[in-house]
């Protein structure tokens, strides 16, 4: 059972990133990602990565000019470019078409390596998954079969495979691509032979789009299991504009039932536009432990495209918190002590904390850091106060992290449930901290907190 306090966690999550420029491999990203950073600086969207021996391959959509594109990096920060042809050409079903091949998936079969990529049936006239096989990592990935693995025509067609093993069986996660004709689009289950070559059974349903948020479609899922739960990533809305975004379902078993959270786990406005609609994730390993998340965004600095993105990812008794990223923490879900909880005009969920008044008076956040480092807390806050001469006047609150003095928040006058937010930077370790604001100078209200 999820505690209430992960559970009004889970409602709560949201992203930051930075952005650089150079192309392939950027000489300026840190030594290992932490904050959501740019680390391939070119058209590289869909990303999968692939982890063998010491070198990650990562394997991404077409470019234009060729079907797919394939890089290496030892460290996830530092990529190098590799041979063009990784999939020289398509099935024979297929419309040998660059811009129609997306979303490759590749895992070691034990006996070389599979590849599943999405390319444009030629009978169906849908876009439909296939199967490529090769001895290497690098390539090249030969087609196999004379039609394609998934294809349900009368649902849209079939995009967007990703992998995932368990117990010795093999299980495919894909898109009915219902958005291209008006239906609904599902991300499905199915399970298939170790070397992915063969579907066996029925697929099964696990989400479907049903939140504002996603407009018509989910897609893109790539699933994990951490602290005992199954989570299910996946990306929403609209690819081609900023909207697009990614979001997370959590389940207690393989096939489901899954609970999406209330909002997205990355979007354009949690990036604070750094990073332009966050999607195709995907999750792996880096050299030092630490899950990362990686991902494209899109960029337009004179060549629009979608370039590759990695930053720290932690679960958070099995919900994910990306380093950077906006965690949104209400003040009247926190520790409240010697203060009330009141109706507030303009305030996030319509409540926030008064009174914060006396000696002993404090908020307290328990809040949770993919990885230990600086991060920047940010204060939703309203503040009325007046001086001795009825002069708006600024206030403050102390602050702690888990239990060391770390200075104050202070707060200009806006006046009273007029929301504002001030920032300040601090310290965490990985896993939760403590975080408490106190009574300090004048009097301020607290709405919320952000974390990144």
């Amino acid at each position: 059972m999820f505690s209430s306090g992960m559970r009004r966690f889970g409602r709560c999550l949201a992203v930051l990133a930075a952005v650089a420029s150079a192309v392939g491999a950027l000489p300026a990203a840190p030594a290992v990602p932490r904050a959501a950073v740019p680390v391939l600086d070119r058209e590289f969207a869909d990303p999968d990565i692939v982890k063998v021996g010491s070198t990650y391959h990562a394997y991404a959509s077409n470019d234009g000019s060729t079907y797919v594109q394939h890089a290496t990096s030892r460290d996830l920060v530092h990529w190098s470019m590799a041979q063009p042809a990784v999939l020289p050409e398509v099935g024979a079903w297929a419309e040998p078409d660059h811009k129609l091949v997306w979303a490759p998936e590749v895992f070691d079969n034990g006996r070389g390596f599979t590849m599943h990529y999405t390319a444009h049936d030629r009978a169906g006239d849908r876009q439909c998954i296939g199967v490529a096989l090769a001895a290497s990592p690098d390539g090249p990935f030969r087609p196999v079969g004379d039609k394609p693995l998934v294809c349900p025509a009368d649902r849209g067609g079939a995009i967007d495979a990703a992998s995932y093993t368990e117990n010795g069986r093999r299980y495919l996660l894909w898109k009915n691509d219902g958005n291209c004709c008006e239906m609904e689009t599902w991300i499905h289950l199915q399970a298939v032979s170790w070397d992915g070559t063969r579907t066996e059974g029925e697929p099964i349903g696990l989400i479907r789009q049903d939140r504002e948020w996603e407009w018509k479609v989910v897609e893109a899922p790539t699933l994990v299991k951490r602290d005992g739960h199954y989570v299910l990533f996946y990306s929403a809305d609209f690819y081609g504009e900023d909207q697009y975004k990614t979001g997370y379902a959590v389940a207690a078993a393989l096939t489901g039932p899954y609970t999406k959270t209330a909002v997205p786990l990355m979007t354009t406005e949690s990036f604070d536009g750094a990073v332009r609609g966050p999607g195709g994730q995907d999750v792996v390993t880096g050299p030092d432990g630490q899950d990362r998340i990686v991902f494209h965004g899109w960029r337009d600095d004179g060549t629009r495209r979608r370039v590759m993105y990695a930053a720290d990812l932690g679960f958070a008794n099995g919900y994910p918190v990306v380093r950077g990223s906006k965690v949104v923490y209400q003040a009247e879900n926190a520790r409240v002590n010697h203060a009330a909880v009141r109706e507030a005009t303009g305030a996030l969920d319509g409540r926030a904390v008064g009174h914060i008044d006396y000696p002993d008076s404090f908020v307290e956040f328990t809040v949770f850091a993919a990885s230990a480092g600086p991060h920047t807390l940010w204060v939703r806050y309203a503040n009325g106060s007046r001086d001795g001469a009825d002069t708006p006047a600024p206030a403050s609150h102390g602050l702690t992290v888990n239990g060391g003095a770390a200075g104050a928040v202070t707060y200009p006058h806006h006046g009273w449930d007029h929301w504002e937010k001030s920032a300040v930077s601090l310290d965490l370790r990985g896993g939760w901290n403590t975080v408490r604001l106190s009574k300090g100078e004048n009097y301020a209200e607290l709405d919320s907190a952000e974390v990144a």
